[in-house]
């Protein structure tokens, strides 16, 4: 029997990026099944993914009541994921950011034997486009100060592009994860690597989005500097 694959993606005022989102992951890894997890986007998003799903029987779609983190999105999917029994398990932007084509070199990887594989900007072959100076040295910044206080080797440890073996997330204690924003990321993988699991980087190309506005804000940042040290001290 063939592997089962689940892409999660968690959306946001997405309506432009959508169907063409979903167009070129079925282009890119037919097999998969997506999970769109809505937050009641005022633009519709969640209303055109019902439509969507109705003629696309690999397509579902949760909705909930208003925008509630990118942390808890993904942790509410590996929930649906594990009590389904996917074998591997996506979390990916949805405004094209995170290129579909890059999905079967990433799959390749955890099929590979790889717990959790990263799509990683910063290993050789990976990269921005359109980044300026200064978007780039925040983000290499970040990894940094995340990886220095960690102590851990992974380049790129706040990508939001990654492939989890169901194995790797049943043996994460998922009801404890704190981090709902920027720091969801670090988190996930600080508990992969804290529990003797392998983690893979891929090399991938980083777009900027292609339509709507950037989720970050301040307090996004900040609560990713603070976890960090929370995760170092043991405090979560």
């Amino acid at each position: 029997m063939a592997d089962s694959v689940l892409i999660i993606l968690p959306t946001y005022n997405e309506r432009d990026n959508l169907e063409p989102l979903v167009t070129a992951v079925h282009g890119s890894l037919p097999e998969a099944r997506l999970l769109v997890i809505d937050d009641g986007s005022p633009d519709g998003t969640g209303e055109l993914a019902d439509r969507v799903a109705t003629s696309d029987d690999r397509l579902e779609v949760i909705h909930r009541p208003g925008k509630q983190g990118l942390g808890t999105a993904y942790l509410l999917g590996f929930r649906h994921a594990t009590d389904r029994g996917y074998d591997y398990v996506f979390e990916m932007d949805s405004d094209f950011s995170h290129d579909p084509r890059s999905l079967p070199d990433l799959l390749a990887a955890a099929r590979g034997g790889a717990d959790l594989v990263i799509g990683s900007r910063w290993v050789p072959g990976g990269g921005t486009v359109n980044w300026g100076f200064g978007r780039q040295l925040i983000s290499r910044g970040g990894s940094f100060y995340a990886r220095t206080i960690l102590g851990v080797g992974i380049r790129d440890l706040t990508s939001g592009f990654k492939c989890f073996r169901r194995q790797t997330l049943e043996r994460i204690d998922l009801p404890s994860v704190r981090s709902s924003g920027y720091s969801f990321q670090v988190e996930m993988n600080y508990r992969v690597l804290r529990a003797g699991m392998r983690i893979a980087e891929v090399p991938i190309t980083f777009a900027d989005r292609r339509v709507g506005q950037s989720k970050m804000s301040r307090a996004i940042f900040l609560e990713a500097v603070v976890m960090v040290w929370k995760l170092r001290l043991g405090l979560v």
